[in-house]
């Protein structure tokens, strides 16, 4: 194996803690790892799975984040798409300065967002990846979606490092072909989901879908394409647009979680409908949908799962050093 270390300096503030939690979501994930200080995952670059382990040096406001790649064909090529997808996955590039200005005027939202400044809106390294994150988790917890898509991953998703230290990969649409439904049924998935999967995979494969080319439509005709796939509604096209196409104007406004997490956060007693969360997120358009990843983590906070000052203290360390 080949080793490449390189280092990204973000648009700043940034915290790696927080970004990789609004993208893992919940301990369970085996595919976006993170042990407090690295974050890990194996990705397909240029046909060939890589290890890729990112850490953080430098408080927020002078954040470098130092990159170390494990493959068995790395060449600056290999480099150069690691930077940038995980510009793309960890939201390296996008300057919010706007964003800190629309919550320093709003009483309610100041403290949240202080709470987590640093954070930069995930996405998922595929637009495919994201869809079938949306399939996976539609009328279910989400804990138990993201247990189907870490199995997923583990039966389908290339493998790289020794037993007791490895990665897999995501699953891509070639990973798929060959695949019966009833194998997917027995990870967890339904008949259902389970069939739309696969039909998404070949579609893609034969080049009759193209998801990525969703990142040229504006955001209505985005839908109307994602809508128009059997067994994507309203819920999990606007979740892709947000996690897959990083438009950050989108907040799902038929995720349970999220509009429960919204009304608390509002302290209205009764919970919110569709509408009723278009209205509430109005004035901090068009970051209604960065807010959405704010109220994640805070509840994730709540949680446990989440450690800031531990891992504040280790970057101040190391800075030290």
């Amino acid at each position: 194996m080949k080793h490449i270390v390189f280092s990204i300096v973000p648009v700043q503030p940034f915290r790696l803690d927080l970004t990789a939690w609004a993208l893992r979501r919940r301990p369970a994930n085996t595919i976006d790892c993170w042990d407090g200080e690295t974050f890990r995952r194996a990705l397909m670059i240029d046909g060939q799975i890589v290890k890729v382990a990112v850490r953080q040096d430098g408080q927020p406001n002078r954040a470098r984040l130092q990159v170390n790649l494990t493959g068995a064909r790395l060449t600056e090529h290999t480099q150069i798409l690691t930077k940038s997808l995980l510009e793309r996955m960890l939201g390296l590039r996008r300057d919010l300065a706007s964003f800190y200005k629309l919550a320093k005027r709003d009483p309610r939202l100041a403290p949240l967002v202080e709470e987590f400044r640093g954070l930069k809106p995930p996405r998922f390294p595929t637009v495919f990846e994201t869809v079938v994150n949306g399939i996976a988790c539609q009328q279910l917890s989400l804990l138990v979606g993201i247990l189907l898509l870490s199995r997923l991953a583990h039966k389908y998703g290339r493998v790289l490092g020794p037993p007791d230290d490895s990665l897999h990969a995501f699953p891509g649409p070639e990973n798929l072909a060959g695949v019966r439904s009833q194998s997917l049924r027995a990870l967890g998935f339904s008949g259902h989901k389970a069939n739309f999967l696969l039909t998404l995979g070949s579609a893609i494969r034969d080049r009759s879908l193209d998801l990525e080319q969703l990142a040229r439509l504006d955001n209505e005709a985005a839908v109307e394409f994602l809508r128009g796939l059997s067994g994507v509604g309203r819920w999990t096209a606007e979740y892709v647009l947000l996690r897959g196409l990083g438009r950050l104007d989108i907040y799902p406004g038929d995720d349970v979680g999220a509009r429960n997490n919204l009304a608390r956060f509002l302290g209205r007693r009764k919970p919110l409908d569709y509408q009723g969360v278009r209205r509430a997120v109005a004035g901090w358009q068009p970051y209604a949908g960065f807010i959405y990843f704010h109220l994640l983590l805070a509840r994730i906070k709540e949680g446990g799962w989440l450690e800031p000052k531990r891992v504040d203290n280790v970057l101040g360390q190391r800075n030290a050093a």
